[in-house]
């Protein structure tokens, strides 16, 4: 199958941000549980555990990487159901993202965006963001779960390509 990646870069006053956009038939409470209650994220990142709360980290085991690794996500921002900002760290680097969801009617949008400091590496991020969002999309309306394999590599080479977008 053929995907077509969505994922943007602009540059802000701190680095710049990848942007990956998904529209769910959904009202935004019910998009806003699939992103933070651990029964739900479970179905499409990887489960959760710890006392959520904005300052504080919680444990996540990301259930669809070899593996299986846990890894430790402080809670930058939590403000229901608009947005939820997390940053960890590992042998990678530092990851700073967030989710924001807009309510339009009876459809949500989720913007997803990652804070980066370069863009080295940008060929196997962007193509994971883009199967894990397509996941969620899965999870929350039922549908079958998408492969790896339709992402990467075949998304690399747009990633690796892409230039900032004009505001």
């Amino acid at each position: 199958m053929t995907l077509t990646p969505t994922g943007r870069l602009f540059g802000t006053d701190r680095g710049t941000d990848l942007v990956i956009t998904r529209e769910f038939r959904a009202p935004v409470e019910d998009v806003w549980a699939s992103l933070t209650e651990p029964d739900r994220t479970a179905r499409w990142y990887g489960r959760w555990d710890g006392h959520a709360a904005p300052g504080r980290s919680v444990r996540l085991q990301m259930a669809f990487e070899d593996g299986q690794p846990w890894s430790e996500l402080r809670i930058d921002a939590c403000e229901p159901p608009r947005r939820l900002a997390l940053s960890s760290q590992d042998e990678a680097g530092s990851w700073r993202w967030e989710v924001q969801l807009t309510p339009q009617g009876e459809r949500t949008e989720l913007r997803f965006v990652q804070h980066l400091d370069t863009v080295e590496g940008l060929g196997e991020i962007g193509p994971g963001w883009e199967y894990y969002l397509d996941r969620l999309l899965a999870a929350h309306h039922g549908t079958t779960m998408p492969s790896f394999d339709d992402y990467y590599p075949a998304m690399k080479t747009y990633f690796d390509q892409l230039s900032l977008s004009p505001r």
